[in-house]
């Protein structure tokens, strides 16, 4: 069983690293993807002292925030294959608390309204 697992790790190994050389061989003949404006808001060729959109800044803030709070939500799917105690229980249900209201303190605030006036 394990000569099977290390032939299969192998040969997955070796296929990716035919796809990454396949793909990244390609991607380098494409120069248009270079000239298209990165996802931060704003358009790089344009002028430098422009305005920055304020809105977008906090949009990107609040996912970062919600995302690294999920993020800490994956060892509570392994915390579920052992004996859950108690003190666990309600400290997980503590933190989803605290998250979701955040998220509708954010919703009813208005921050999370792209086309808000």
């Amino acid at each position: 069983m394990l000569m099977l697992f290390a032939i299969f790790v192998i040969i997955l190994s070796i296929a990716l690293v035919i796809v990454y050389y396949l793909t990244n061989y390609l991607s380098s003949l494409d120069m248009s993807e270079k000239l298209t404006a990165f996802e931060c808001g704003f358009d790089p060729l344009s002028k430098m002292r422009s305005p920055f959109s304020t809105r977008f800044f906090l949009l990107v803030v609040l996912f970062l925030i919600f995302d690294v709070e999920i993020a800490l939500l994956f060892p509570v799917l392994s915390m579920f294959c052992s004996n859950v105690s108690f003190l666990m229980s309600t400290s997980l249900m503590l933190f989803l608390f605290i998250l979701l209201f955040g998220m509708f303190h954010e919703w009813n605030e208005g921050a999370l309204d792209w086309f808000s006036n």
